[in-house]
């Protein structure tokens, strides 16, 4: 597999010099400082690899060209955003840059209720409670008929959690789910959110599977001539939140969305901690029945609860089977090997990382900090070497 690691552009804490001493070989980056349904000029891609290359990096995978709300909910202006995206598409596959990971969110991107959540070992790592969720939903955004996507179970619980919450409690809660975390779109405040949120308000699942597929049928043929490969991220947490539709959280989700477009330029991102949040995803399976479509791979572990909520683990010690999804993924480059794919090494990159040791205090982006993930890539780099060498690359 082709090691890879996110970059945040030249303002990332994490350098270019720091990948390099990571061993990894690929950059995963975006053009953050474009606005949202803008086209990419191939001047400014063609700037961003320049940088990665003179370091003697590649530049593997764009993570994200971000899809425009107007996309998601067919507005009036729709088809401009569409021309864009499919500017953007053309110029990256001119420019030499074949992977684009997007997603197809509404509102909220990723979303985490705790950026420090304490363990055992005393390194922090990103959480979702959901007990913390509900209590924000209902008592401090105060969403238009929030109670009617809970139990009176979770109503309750959420209302004790909240009265036992100070000012600087929910101050801190509200800016970890709305504020905006790394690498997703735009944060909100409270009204602002509100207000996006009530545009959803009457579109379905289904509706809204019919708008990403819509989009697929008008990007994919793009993406194809350009030798572009898309490939999804699933939702993170992969359900609903604040009510809104989701439709990328499940194996079902997957293979309705791969036939919408059956080309091999409509594939997914396979992210093991968003999909692996959900218990009845079995991940080993997804990665053998989807592995021809699967471009992009983010490897993390989670801890789940049986409420919902969960934290992001070691990459070797969650609730995820880490030896059986990389075997998986082994299996398929060695399948494409022998059939001769251009894609041979699918790029993965250590997702997330616990943050400990000296970068404990250090300015760095949730998730992001140098010295949880290069943990988390050698731990992965152990695993995928024994398992190529201990030939059971043909197993299964």
């Amino acid at each position: 597999m082709q090691e890879t690691w996110r970059w945040f552009g030249p303002s990332d804490p994490v350098s270019l010099e720091n990948i390099i001493q990571s061993g990894a070989s690929g950059v995963v980056t975006s053009l953050h400082h474009i606005e949202v349904g803008a086209a990419w000029s191939l001047g400014e891609i063609l700037k961003r690899k320049q940088l990665i290359e003179e370091r003697g990096l590649v530049w593997s995978v764009v993570e994200s060209v971000p899809v425009h709300n107007d996309i998601k909910l067919r507005k009036s202006h729709c088809q401009d955003y569409i021309e864009a995206y499919k500017e953007t598409l053309k110029n990256l596959g001119e420019a030499g840059v074949k992977a684009v990971c997007y997603n197809f969110m509404p509102v909220v991107d990723w979303t985490r209720t705790n950026l420090m959540y304490k363990l055992p070992n005393e390194s922090y790592a990103l959480r979702f409670s959901m007990e913390a969720f509900v209590a924000y939903d209902l008592y401090i955004l105060e969403r238009h008929c929030a109670a009617d996507s809970y139990t009176a179970e979770q109503i309750e619980s959420a209302r004790r959690y909240f009265e036992s919450m100070s000012q600087e409690q929910i101050r801190q809660l509200e800016s970890n789910i709305i504020a905006g975390l790394p690498g997703g779109a735009d944060g909100f405040d409270r009204d602002g959110i509100r207000t996006a949120i009530d545009e959803y308000r009457n579109v379905s699942d289904d509706e809204f599977r019919q708008n990403l597929f819509a989009f697929l049928r008008e990007v994919i043929p793009v993406a194809e001539k350009a030798g572009v490969r898309m490939c999804i991220h699933p939702d993170d947490p992969p359900f609903s939140l604040f009510g809104l539709p989701r439709v990328v959280s499940t194996a079902d989700d997957a293979r309705a969305l791969l036939k919408a477009s059956d080309s091999v330029a409509n594939g997914l991102t396979l992210c093991a901690g968003s999909y692996g949040a959900r218990g009845d995803n079995d991940l080993v399976a997804m990665v053998r029945e989807f592995a021809s479509r699967i471009h992009f791979v983010h490897l993390r572990n989670v801890r789940r609860q049986t409420d919902g909520s969960f934290y992001e683990s070691e990459h070797l010690d969650g609730d995820n089977d880490m030896l059986g999804i990389v075997q998986a993924l082994l299996q398929e480059e060695q399948r494409r090997r022998d059939c001769g794919r251009s894609d041979q090494a699918i790029p993965m990159r250590p997702d997330h990382g616990h943050l400990m040791a000296d970068d404990i205090g250090k300015d760095s982006n949730p998730g992001y900090s140098m010295i949880g993930r290069l943990k988390g890539l050698a731990e992965l780099r152990g695993v995928i070497h024994a398992l190529e060498n201990v030939g059971n690359l043909r197993a299964g």
